[in-house]
């Protein structure tokens, strides 16, 4: 089992999470980023530095994750892609992206960015806090059981 993170928008009280589960579940997880970070000392970790460039990580995510595997990440674009080719992607806010949302998801997040372009609307999401690692956590769990289920189908 692997997990795959999109380590440079991802918080850093999820990636602990995720580690946690790693740790207890052992399962690998492979950081994926555009630019240079600090690796967690834990070998089920691997740090992956992609080139610089637009969308260098994503496309690299969408090169390597499998159907079968997990992706966390925030960007709905991403996790469209990933989830067209088979690949369960869950925020790290806890919300699954799926075949049956992405299509509101995205357009929600089209809206939004419009609206930003416009200037009627300020920034992005507010800070990440106990409520949004706590539903990390409780959806975190059901997909690596749904997904550890499917494999030894």
């Amino acid at each position: 089992m692997r997990v795959w993170v999109d380590a440079d928008a991802c918080p850093k009280a999820a990636k602990e999470q995720l580690i946690k589960f790693a740790l207890k579940r052992k399962f690998e997880i492979v950081l994926v980023a555009g630019q240079s970070q600090i690796k967690p000392a834990f070998a089920c970790v691997r740090l992956i530095v992609v080139p610089s460039g637009p969308d260098a990580a994503d496309d690299y995510l969408v090169e390597n994750a499998q159907p079968g595997e997990l992706v966390i990440c925030s960007d709905v674009p991403l996790a469209d892609r990933l989830v067209k080719k088979g690949v369960a992607a869950l925020d790290p806010r806890g919300r699954e992206f799926d075949e049956r949302n992405m299509g509101d998801r995205l357009a929600v997040r089209n809206l939004f960015t419009d609206l930003r372009e416009q200037g009627q609307t300020g920034g992005g999401q507010g800070a990440y806090g106990d409520r949004d690692r706590q539903a990390f956590a409780n959806a975190l769990d059901r997909l690596l059981t749904q997904l550890a289920r499917a494999r030894n189908l």
